[in-house]
C-alpha cells in the first residue's frame, strides 16, 4: 500500500476530494475518499475497465443513470428488532427501492461493452411491491394516505363528519345576533386541539362551557360551550382512533421491510459502489482523460499530459518518457520553469493510473504498475526536531535507499540541495549511481551541472530540460528529453540590467571547462529549438496538403454527382418526349388508317406520310439519347403577337404590347393580363407545319388543306367559338370526320364554353375530352356529321 506521505506530497487527497464532489450519496462519496492505488496489475485493470464502461454510459445516455437515496442502514437495524419505523424512514426505504431499480434498468441491458457494471446492477434487488405499499400508504413525512386502509378510511370520514358538526353549531352560535355581543371576534379557534370561541371576560358567566385558555391581558376567555363539548369528545375520540391505525399501518409497513433488511443492505453497498464507479467517469469527463496503457515493466510514456490540479486554461501539455532505454532522467532548468509541477505529474498519473482513474492525457498514453512510489518533494524539515532542510530532505532519502526495489518509481526535487554545491552533487551523484545499477525508475530535478555531465556521460541516464525564454524572463513549461538545460544566470541578469563589467567579471571565475560545457548546451537548444520550430511548419504544411486533397476530392465527388443527376435528368426528359412523339403518331397513323379504309386519302399519300413520321421518330430517338439543356438569352425587344415563354410562370403567352421605358411588356396567358420584364421572356420559335397534323383532299379540280386540329389556347371565348365555327366548316368541307379542339386545361373557361357550343352545333355527330396521350383534358375530340 502507498504511504499516506506519498499521497499528499504529490496531491492524490485533493484528487480524491475532487472525486468525492461528483458522487450522489455520502455512501459513495465516503469510498472516493477512501481510495488508494493498488500495485497488483489485475485489480488495476479490472478498475480501469470499470472507469471506462461508466464513461461509455454517461455518454450513451448522455446523464447520470442513477438517482440520489439515502442511508437506510439504521433504520433496517430497527426493523430487524421489530420496532416499527417511521414514515420517513420507511419513505427512505422506497426511495432506496426507486434507486436500485433504476440504476437496475438503466444497467441491465443487451450493451456488450459494459459487461462488469450490468453483473453488478444484476445483483441489485428489485422489490417493486414493497415500494409500491410503501409510496400508496404514505404520501409525506408526515401525511398518510386516506387509502393506506380501509378502516383509517372510514375513520377520516367519521372525522369530518364530527368536524363539520363542530364547526356549523359554533357557527350558528357565532351567527347568533344575541350571543355574537359576548365575543371578541366572530371566529372559531382551536386551543389544546379543542374548538373554542374567544369571549369577552366580562361575559364568562353568559357563555356556559370550558375554558382551556386565556389571552395575555386576561381580556379574552376561549370558551369551548357546553352544546359542543360532547361533539369535541367524539371527535378526540375519533382522532385516538386515527392515530392507532395509522400506527398499525406503519408497523405493518415494518414488519414487510424486515424480512428484505440483508438484501437492501445488500442493494446500499452495490449502490454505493455504482456511485463511486461513475464518479471516476465523471471525473475523467471533466479532465479529458483516457484509459492509459500499463505495463509491469517500467515504461512510462506520457503524450500531452496535463497536471490534473492546473486550470486547463494555463496548463502546458507535456510529453515524456522513460524506462526502456534510459532508467533515471535528470530534469534541469530554472526556478519555477515547470521542473516540479513535471515530477508532481508522473508521481500522480502513476497513483492515479493504479487506483482505476483514468489520466489526463492524449490516447496512446502508457505507464507502468509499480510496487512503491517514492517522492521527495518540497521542505519537509520538521521545527520540533530542529531538522535543517537538507536533514529533512536525507532521512526521507535515507528511508527511500532502505525500502527501494527494482519495481518502484523514485522521484527526487533539488537532489543534493541545502549543504554545499561540491558536496551535494556528488552526494547526489551517488545516490543516482545506486538506483541506476539496480534499475529502479529515478526522475530527479537539479541545478547541478555535475549532474548534467554525469547524464551526458552515463549509459541509462538521460537529461532533460525545461524551456525557459530569455527575451520574456519567463518559462514555457515545455519538457525536452535528451537536452540539458542550459543555465540562464548571465543572460537573466544581463536584461535586468546588471553592468556589463560585472557579468564578465563572473565569466572569467568560471572554469573554461564549465564555459565550453555551457556553450554546447547552449548550441544543442539553440538548434533543438529551430528543430522543433521546422517540424512545426512541417506538420502545418502536411496538414493543409491533407486539407486541400480532401477538398479537391469533395469538389470532385460533388461534381461527378452533380453530372450523374443531370445525366439522369435528360435521359428522363428524353424517353418522356419520345413517348409522347410516339403516341401522338400512333394516334395520327390510326386516324389515316380511318380515312383510307373511308376512301378520303390515297394509299400512297398514306404509306409516304407513315414512312416520314417513323423516319422523324427515329430520328428524334438518336438525337435525344442525351439531351442537353441549353439556355437562351433574352429577346432586345419584342413586338404585339409574338408568343413568349414566361419563365416566372412556366407557361407561353402573346405580347399585346412593345416594352415600355422599365422594360416592361403587356401579355396574355389565357384568360390573364399582366404586365413582365423583358429580360423574364424568351421568343418562342415558331414551327413548320407538319404534315403529320393535316390532310389534303381533292374535290374535282380544288385541292384543300385542313389541319386536323384547331388551336384556341389564349383566345377569349368569344374569338374561340368563331374560330371553332370556321374550322368545323372547313373540316366538314375536306371530308374530315374527326377533329380535335386544343382548348388547354387552364381555368376551363374555354373548354366549357366550347362544349356547351358543340351540343347545339349542327355539324357535331358527338364529343369527348382527350384520353391519355390525346392531351387528356386540354382537349375536345370532335366526331362530325
Amino acid at each position: 500500500m502507498m504511504s499516506e506521505r506519498t499521497l499528499r506530497v504529490l496531491e492524490f487527497t485533493k484528487i480524491r476530494d475532487q472525486l468525492a464532489l461528483k458522487a450522489l450519496t455520502p455512501m459513495g462519496a465516503e469510498r472516493c475518499l477512501a481510495l488508494t492505488p493498488s500495485c497488483n496489475m489485475q485489480e488495476v485493470n479490472e478498475w480501469q475497465q470499470e472507469t471506462e464502461e461508466a464513461t461509455v454510459i454517461l455518454t450513451y445516455i448522455g446523464g447520470h443513470p442513477m438517482v440520489a437515496f439515502t442511508d437506510v442502514r439504521p433504520a433496517l437495524a430497527l426493523s430487524d428488532k421489530g420496532a416499527t419505523l417511521s414514515p420517513k424512514a420507511l419513505l427512505s426505504v422506497a426511495e432506496l427501492l426507486r434507486a436500485s431499480r433504476a440504476a437496475r434498468d438503466a444497467l441491465v441491458t443487451d450493451r456488450s461493452n459494459t459487461p462488469r457494471l450490468t453483473q453488478k446492477a444484476q445483483g441489485l434487488c428489485v422489490l417493486r411491491h414493497l415500494e409500491q405499499d410503501i409510496t400508496d400508504a404514505i404520501l409525506s413525512e408526515d401525511e398518510i394516505a386516506d387509502r393506506a386502509s380501509s378502516e383509517l378510511m372510514n375513520i377520516r370520514r367519521h372525522l369530518r363528519g364530527a368536524t363539520e358538526r363542530i364547526k356549523d353549531k359554533l357557527n350558528q352560535m357565532i351567527h347568533n345576533p344575541s350571543f355574537a355581543k359576548y365575543l371578541q371576534d366572530p371566529i372559531i379557534t382551536v386551543r389544546s386541539d379543542r374548538y373554542v370561541l374567544p369571549v369577552k371576560a366580562e361575559y364568562r358567566s353568559n357563555v356556559p362551557g370550558l375554558v382551556h385558555d386565556q389571552s395575555t391581558s386576561g381580556a379574552t376567555l376561549f370558551i369551548e360551550p357546553m352544546a359542543a363539548v360532547e361533539m369535541g369528545n367524539e371527535l378526540k375520540q375519533w382522532e385516538l382512533k386515527e392515530q392507532a391505525e395509522i400506527e398499525r399501518i406503519l408497523a405493518a409497513l415494518s414488519a414487510e421491510v424486515a424480512p428484505y433488511a440483508g438484501q437492501l443492505r445488500e442493494n446500499i453497498d452495490i449502490l454505493a459502489e455504482l456511485d463511486f464507479i461513475f464518479a471516476k467517469g465523471l471525473l475523467s469527463r471533466e479532465m479529458f482523460a483516457v484509459t492509459p496503457k500499463l505495463n509491469q515493466e517500467g515504461f512510462i510514456n506520457i503524450i500531452r499530459g496535463r497536471h490534473p490540479l492546473i486550470p486547463a486554461d494555463k496548463v502546458v501539455p507535456s510529453n515524456l518518457w522513460m524506462g526502456r532505454d534510459f532508467t533515471t532522467l535528470i530534469i534541469t532548468g530554472p526556478n519555477t520553469g515547470g521542473k516540479t509541477v513535471t515530477l508532481k505529474t508522473v508521481g500522480l498519473f502513476t497513483l492515479m493510473a493504479q487506483a482505476g482513474l483514468q489520466v489526463p492525457a492524449d490516447l496512446g498514453t502508457e505507464l507502468a504498475v509499480f510496487g512503491q512510489v517514492f517522492a521527495d518533494i518540497g521542505d519537509e524539515q520538521s521545527i520540533e526536531q530542529s531538522l535543517s532542510t537538507f536533514s529533512s530532505h536525507m532521512t526521507n532519502i535515507v528511508t527511500i535507499m532502505r525500502e527501494v526495489t527494482p519495481h518502484d518509481l523514485v522521484l527526487f526535487d533539488e537532489l543534493g540541495a541545502g549543504t554545499d554545491p561540491t558536496e551535494g552533487a556528488a552526494l547526489a551523484q551517488s545516490i543516482l549511481t545506486r538506483l541506476l545499477h539496480i534499475r529502479v525508475r529515478t526522475l530527479a530535478t537539479t541545478h547541478y551541472s555535475e549532474l548534467k555531465a554525469f547524464a551526458l556521460s552515463t549509459p541509462g541516464v538521460e537529461n532533460a530540460s525545461v524551456e525557459f525564454n530569455v527575451e520574456t524572463l519567463r518559462p514555457t513549461y515545455r519538457l525536452s528529453i535528451g537536452v540539458p538545460g542550459k543555465s540562464n544566470a548571465f543572460e537573466i541578469s544581463r536584461k535586468l540590467g546588471l553592468p556589463e563589467n560585472l557579468i564578465d567579471a563572473a565569466k572569467t571565475l568560471l572554469s573554461s571547462e564549465s564555459i565550453r560545457f555551457e556553450d554546447v548546451i547552449a548550441n544543442a537548444e539553440y538548434h533543438r529549438q529551430v528543430a522543433e520550430k521546422e517540424r512545426e511548419l512541417a506538420a502545418e504544411a502536411a496538414k493543409e496538403t491533407t486539407r486541400l486533397r480532401d477538398e479537391a476530392e469533395r469538389l470532385r465527388k460533388e461534381m461527378e454527382e452533380k453530372r450523374e443527376t443531370a445525366m439522369r435528368k435528360a435521359r428522363e426528359d428524353a424517353r418522356r418526349v419520345l413517348e409522347n412523339a410516339r403516341r401522338e403518331s400512333e394516334s395520327i397513323l390510326n386516324d389515316l388508317k380511318k380515312m383510307k379504309k373511308q376512301g378520303a386519302t390515297p394509299d400512297n399519300d398514306a404509306a409516304a406520310l407513315r414512312r416520314q413520321l417513323e423516319k422523324s421518330i427515329d430520328n428524334l430517338s438518336e438525337g435525344l439519347v442525351q439531351k442537353v439543356d441549353t439556355v437562351t438569352a433574352p429577346p432586345k425587344t419584342v413586338k404585339p403577337g409574338d408568343r413568349v415563354d414566361i419563365l416566372t410562370l412556366g407557361s407561353q403567352g402573346t405580347v399585346l404590347s412593345a416594352p415600355n421605358a422599365k422594360g416592361e411588356v403587356e401579355l396574355q396567358a389565357g384568360i390573364m393580363k399582366f404586365k413582365a420584364h423583358i429580360s423574364q421572356l424568351r421568343l418562342v420559335k415558331e414551327k413548320a407545319p407538319q404534315k403529320k397534323s393535316s390532310v389534303r383532299t381533292q374535290t374535282g379540280a380544288m385541292t384543300r388543306t385542313v389541319s386536323m386540329e384547331c388551336d384556341v389556347r389564349g383566345m377569349m371565348l368569344e374569338e374561340a367559338l368563331s374560330a371553332v365555327d370556321q374550322y368545323l366548316n372547313e373540316a366538314i368541307m375536306a371530308g374530315l370526320g374527326e377533329v380535335q379542339i386544343i382548348h388547354g386545361k387552364g381555368t376551363g373557361v374555354l373548354r366549357s364554353g366550347i362544349q356547351q357550343h358543340l351540343k347545339r352545333h349542327m355539324l357535331v355527330k358527338e364529343f369527348r375530352l382527350g384520353v391519355y396521350g390525346e392531351g387528356e383534358s386540354g382537349v375536345t375530340v370532335v366526331t362530325l356529321k
